[in-house]
């Protein structure tokens, strides 16, 4: 009985396996994927978190320490007994009990300027973890893209085979006729042999296409597959006028920007810490304690004071408050100050590197995609013409007007020409994304 369940379950099990290893991949899952799951995402996430518990331990410098402690102590041999004046051997034990609190009122203002700079620190943290983020949805894009463009070229590959064995049937008839020579039949054959190798090689394409973006998502390769896109055909026309155009627009929404101004913020708040060194600090502390004790060897008739008569006896209380005001420390403070002043030199100038290697990837950015746009418009009318050419030249050559060598060059020049296609669109899509990348827009769509 259970065989006979096992049997008729088992192909609903098959067709669930089958349809789980047939998932097709969106851009969007492979996106969100690698956000989830990348190595250095997590890293940079976690880096968040350590900025934060940075703000939560600076944040406790502006609260008071609070400190209990206790000891004891137990003494043996001669003591001197007060009353008697005599030296007696015994055996003491006492011990003290206290509670202190600190609190610093005043230290250059420390205290502020660290808990702002770790504030500054999440924020770095969180700007570091969107460069990442942005660094890789724009790979997997362009892994995803290269997915596409290898299913294009393989595709256009299976299509020109078919071509290519459709014509062996058909010039084996004539062959067998007497209506060609061998040489055209042997030439036809050799086409259709170097067609199906190229279906191979453009299959070897896709495959390591598709192992070189699982990779990049950290999934296993067996069965990975991603969902085809309606592309179209992208227009020549581009999206912005010019490159200072998506510049000035990236100079508000890129991470690496913001992150090299917070980090000249993060230098004005290092000079103001280190200036604190000239200012004295105020503190201020209060106690209460109390002790007790007890004579081991008490003679007989004799008892210690109970513990908590003794502690209420001895209790006192205490108040405190110190200032230090600094003269002089071999001039560590002004090496401090000008090291910070330095650092802020440092960081305005990173700011001008982060903003010319910007502008110059813009620049260069645009620029390809403007190439890019060219090369695709002037690809789509040169497979126009190829395919009027390859019309042509099919009733050439079935009217027997043209060599078999002469119809092969045109049918390559049309094959070369869907493939330069193929690649000028995908070429100018992805750079395309690039501009709209960086200007700021959904590179998804």
């Amino acid at each position: 009985m259970k065989n006979k369940k096992l049997l008729l379950l088992f192909p609903f099990l098959l067709v669930s396996i089958l349809s789980y290893s047939q998932k097709e991949w969106t851009l969007k899952e492979c996106v969100d994927h690698a956000m989830k799951n990348n190595i250095q995402v997590k890293i940079n996430e976690l880096n968040v978190q350590v900025a934060e518990k940075d703000v939560k331990n600076n944040k406790a410098n502006f609260l008071p320490s609070v400190n209990a402690s206790t000891g004891g102590s137990l003494n043996f041999g001669s003591t001197f007994d007060p009353v008697s004046n005599d030296r007696v051997s015994t055996t003491t034990f006492g011990g003290s009990l206290s509670v202190g609190v600190s609190y610093t009122v005043f230290n250059g203002f420390r205290n502020l300027n660290t808990y702002k700079q770790a504030k500054l620190g999440v924020e770095r943290s969180k700007l570091d973890l969107e460069v990442i983020e942005n660094d890789i949805a724009l790979r997997v894009v362009n892994t995803y893209l290269n997915v596409l463009f290898a299913k294009e070229n393989l595709q256009v590959a299976k299509v020109q085979a078919g071509i290519s064995k459709n014509q062996i049937d058909r010039a084996q008839a004539q062959f067998d006729t007497g209506s060609i020579p061998k040489g055209d039949l042997l030439n036809i054959q050799s086409t259709a042999a170097n067609d199906a190798q190229n279906v191979v090689t453009q299959e070897n394409a896709l495959n390591i296409a598709l192992l070189n973006l699982s990779q990049l998502l950290q999934v296993d390769y067996e069965g990975f597959q991603v969902a085809k896109i309606e592309i179209g055909s992208p227009s020549a026309a581009l999206l912005y006028s010019s490159s200072n155009e998506v510049y000035q627009k990236a100079l508000t929404n890129r991470p690496e920007i913001e992150r090299a101004k917070l980090n000249i913020e993060n230098s004005e708040f290092g000079i103001k810490i280190a200036k604190s060194g000239y200012l004295p600090t105020i503190s201020t502390s209060a106690n209460v304690g109390s002790n007790y004790g007890f004579n081991l060897d008490l003679p007989p008739g004799f008892s210690n004071t109970g513990l908590f008569t003794q502690l209420d006896n001895n209790l006192g209380y205490g108040l405190g408050f110190s200032v230090n005001i600094p003269i002089f420390n071999g001039f560590r403070n002004d090496a401090n100050v000008e090291r910070s002043k330095i650092q802020k030199l440092i960081s305005e100038n990173n700011l001008e590197i982060e903003k010319l290697n910007l502008k110059q990837t813009i620049e260069q950015a645009f620029l390809d995609a403007k190439a890019a746009a060219k090369t695709f418009e002037a690809a789509s009318i040169s497979l126009d013409s190829q395919n009027e050419a390859f019309k042509n030249a099919q009733a050439s050559y079935e009217y027997g007007a043209m060599t078999r060598f002469d119809y092969d060059q045109v049918r390559n020049r049309l094959v070369n020409a869907e493939s330069a296609l193929i690649r000028a669109k995908f070429d100018y899509i992805f750079k395309t994304k690039v501009l709209k990348f960086y200007y700021g827009e959904n590179i998804l769509d």
